[in-house]
């Protein structure tokens, strides 16, 4: 697993979620109260234009025109893909200096790490989209990156078969950052975002809206300071209707990670905050100093996360609409 600091970027520019109080769950110490909010989906499912079909996107790289640019993505399709099934669609964006190319295969770290982790542990129930940004960044200038995911939305739909309410992003550093502007600007479109040590690098267009938000940070983070991770969160602890209060964190030297669900959030609309006792990475392994994709516990974190949220038929959404 290798990556870039974010340092000059920035001066460029400028899980398992325990419900059960107090319990270690997987080496975590589990802050938990009780999420109550439900993981109703956002709006009625609808199939796209990739339903029914033969698939017209392969797993590989592809190249589209957005904004005038050529713009490329590696796309992983299920193994034995079902064109009558509506899959969930995960996009994984890489940090500054790295490719989607490392995201998709898992870099050092190999195929466990792939899409970080998310690969391995939707074990062929997600459709899974690593994009390449310019320069090996997310700058997202005039929201041109914002666009680009609009552009890959509309191809892979009209190729494959998508749950048009199970759409995911996630991404480590800048692309966290980016992660991040689509929770902001395309809150409508995606079901939830999972931040890896991000910070507010690739804007925020809009911003005032609910999604489901994951944060993950380490305490000694000198590039993206925690501070800033924790700023992203609490726009979201707002927006969701949270009960505002201060995670707990865990203590420096102790190699560990607190995660903590937030309680009060509107219905459908979780946040969850996990820190650890390290540093700049996605891929932190308790009671030990370092990184290692295939040992983290963070992708059972987000795949926790992403998995709880189930599609919703119309007919729920239109009894829910008479309530």
């Amino acid at each position: 697993m290798r990556h870039r600091s974010l340092a000059g970027a920035v001066a460029a520019a400028a899980f398992v979620v325990s419900t059960t109080t107090g319990t270690a769950v997987s080496g975590a110490l589990a802050d938990t109260a009780s999420a109550t909010s439900s993981t109703t989906g956002v709006g009625a499912a609808a199939s796209t234009a990739g339903c029914g079909k033969a698939p017209g996107l392969t797993s590989g790289t592809h190249t589209i025109q957005s904004g005038g640019k050529s713009r490329n993505f590696v796309l992983k399709v299920p193994d034995n893909y079902d064109n009558a099934r509506p899959y969930r669609l995960i996009f994984a964006f890489h940090w500054w200096g790295g490719t989607a190319n490392e995201v998709a295969t898992g870099g050092s770290s190999g195929a466990s790490w792939a899409y970080y982790g998310q690969q391995e542990l939707s074990a062929n129930s997600a459709i899974l989209v690593a994009p390449q940004g310019l320069n090996n960044a997310w700058p997202n200038t005039g929201d041109e990156d914002t666009r680009f995911v609009d552009d890959m939305i509309t191809r892979i739909d009209a190729a494959l078969c998508v749950d048009t309410t199970l759409r995911f992003a996630t991404g480590f550093s800048y692309g966290g950052g980016m992660s991040y502007s689509l929770a902001c600007g395309r809150a409508n479109v995606f079901r939830a975002v999972a931040v890896f040590a991000g910070a507010q690098l690739s804007g925020c267009n809009g911003g005032s809206q609910p999604i489901a938000y994951l944060g993950i940070h380490g305490i000694g983070d000198t590039v993206l300071n925690i501070s800033q991770g924790r700023s992203l969160r609490d726009r979201f602890v707002r927006n969701n209707g949270c009960a505002a209060t201060t995670p707990r964190e865990p203590t420096s030297g102790s190699l560990t990670h607190i995660v903590t669900a937030y309680t009060g959030c509107r219905a459908g609309y979780p946040v969850v905050w996990a820190a650890f006792d390290g540093g700049h990475t996605p891929g932190p392994v308790d009671g030990c100093n370092c990184e290692n994709g295939a040992r983290t516990w963070t992708k059972g974190e987000v795949w926790k996360f992403f998995s709880q949220f189930q599609s919703t038929p119309p007919s729920a959404v239109a009894e829910a609409a008479r309530r």
